[in-house]
């Protein structure tokens, strides 16, 4: 495998400042993410949440439950240790995205309406993430020392 396109994806001279921004975001999508799998923290597993998504018209709801779960869990648990963290953030900010226009766009910008705003915030670190890289304190740093 070529060492230079996985440096390029892993490295990040950011410093310790996504350590800060990691943290939460790999908590809460992890534990969005067992919500869906699991039936974890109050949620309903992949079939409820198929079942839930099909009712907002997204469809096949538990083929995108199965979608959305593992990439919610899987992604915020490799933000949070800063393991292929820009892949990870891509998944997570594409994740966001599709919530924001499926689900809560129609309900305006508030939360209180269930509106997107905490879809936009999780999609804005995300996205941060994704363009700092994990940082210093990471798996990807210890990666790109050793290549």
């Amino acid at each position: 495998m070529d060492t230079a396109i996985i440096r390029k994806v892993l490295f990040s001279d950011a410093g310790f400042a996504p350590l800060a921004l990691r943290f939460p975001l790999g908590i809460i999508f992890m534990v969005h993410g067992a919500q869906k799998l699991f039936g974890w923290f109050g949620g309903y597993g992949l079939e409820g949440t198929g079942q839930w998504m099909a009712s907002q018209g997204i469809e096949p709801g538990v083929l995108m439950a199965g979608l959305a779960g593992p990439g919610e869990f899987f992604g915020g648990l490799f933000i949070l240790i800063g393991l292929l963290t820009r892949p990870a953030a891509l998944v997570l900010a594409f994740t966001m995205l599709i919530a924001i226009v499926s689900v809560h766009l129609s309900n305006g910008l508030l939360l209180t309406n269930n509106g997107y705003e905490y879809a936009l915030a999780l999609l804005a670190g995300s996205i941060s993430l994704l363009i700092s890289g994990a940082g210093r304190v990471s798996v990807d740093s210890l990666i790109t020392q050793k290549s």
